[in-house]
């Protein structure tokens, strides 16, 4: 396929992606050869990109603390970052607990350990009193 076919079907494609923001810079500010564009037009369509990454980049870092804290809410987990970032766990709440199970069975020591039972420390039942003279009479005779 010639150079010059695989432009134009670059620039169809191109075309049908743009948005109404994207047409009316167009619009506004047209190239005035088909090969360069002018300074200011070429900032312009920078800064709207930078503005684009900007926000993507901030929905990534709201979408990755989202998940840690819906991963924190389950409480199966001693680290919710042990799971890994999947955008399907955001929509889907069995996705997300079956993603959990699925990491425990394969690595139990990540779950939450809380320790049930006596386990030998806080506040326990007084004991009595403590005779000293008894225990010292006890261990001389």
């Amino acid at each position: 396929m010639p150079e010059t076919d695989i432009q134009n079907t670059d620039d169809n494609q191109i075309a049908d992606t743009d948005t109404m923001a994207d047409q009316e810079i167009r619009q506004t500010d047209p190239p005035t050869d088909t090969d360069t564009f002018d300074r200011a037009y070429v900032e312009k369509l920078r800064r709207e990109n930078a503005r684009y990454r900007e926000r993507s980049t901030r929905v990534d870092e709201i979408s990755q603390r989202l998940h840690t804290e819906l991963v924190r809410a389950t409480g199966r987990l001693a680290d919710p970052t042990d799971l890994p970032f999947d955008a399907e766990h955001l929509n889907d709440p069995e996705a997300l607990l079956s993603a959990i199970t699925e990491l425990l069975d394969r690595k139990p020591h990540l779950g939450r350990r809380t320790p049930t039972g006596d386990v030998g420390q806080g506040a326990t039942g007084t004991a009595g009193t403590v005779d000293l003279a008894g225990i010292l009479r006890g261990r001389a005779g």
